[in-house]
């Protein structure tokens, strides 16, 4: 799997169902490392074997659980530099979405995309091996569309990045 794009479809949504402190334990376990077999997560939430399966599966059935991916090193795929870059439409038009969603699935570069609310309408995140590339990435962008602004920022540091999002809502 490449990444989570979208609702997956056919699935009863999480809303609907109740999850309780041994669900948000699992899912806990799964988030630090989705490779942990049933048997040590049934140990750690106190739970034998089966019905700690049917949990993950009726939280993989529910769309809770959307996917399980590799998380690749950045440095080490040769891609070590992270830009941000912050769009702002010149109009906004669901064709020019469609348009702007259909470029951006185009570039393996784009890792992430946001639309937002306030002064900027979308923000992208972009690994490169260079400002070269990202340049690159930035003309292929201008070339398809029309923007009213485009800021680029440099990412100097990462300070903290994780996949896990907190369980305790559930």
């Amino acid at each position: 799997m490449s990444g989570a794009k979208g609702r997956k479809t056919g699935t009863k949504p999480a809303e609907s169902l109740s999850f309780d402190e041994i669900d948000q334990k699992i899912l806990d376990i799964l988030q630090e490392d989705s490779d942990t077999v049933i048997s040590a997560i049934s140990e750690a939430v106190g739970l034998s074997a089966t019905p700690c399966w049917r949990r993950i599966k009726r939280m993989e059935e529910a769309g809770l659980i959307k996917g399980r991916v590799v998380l690749v090193d950045q440095e080490r795929a040769n891609v070590p530099m992270t830009v941000f870059i912050s769009v702002s439409t010149p109009r906004h038009e669901i064709s020019w979405l469609q348009q702007f969603c259909e470029l951006i699935d185009e570039i393996p570069e784009v890792v992430e995309a946001y639309r937002l609310s306030g002064t900027v309408d979308y923000i992208l995140k972009v690994v490169v091996p260079d400002i070269a590339t990202y340049d690159m990435v930035y003309k292929k962008m201008i070339e398809r569309l029309e923007f009213r602004q485009v800021n680029s920022m440099i990412s100097m540091e990462e300070l903290k990045f994780t996949t896990a999002i907190p369980t305790r809502y559930l």
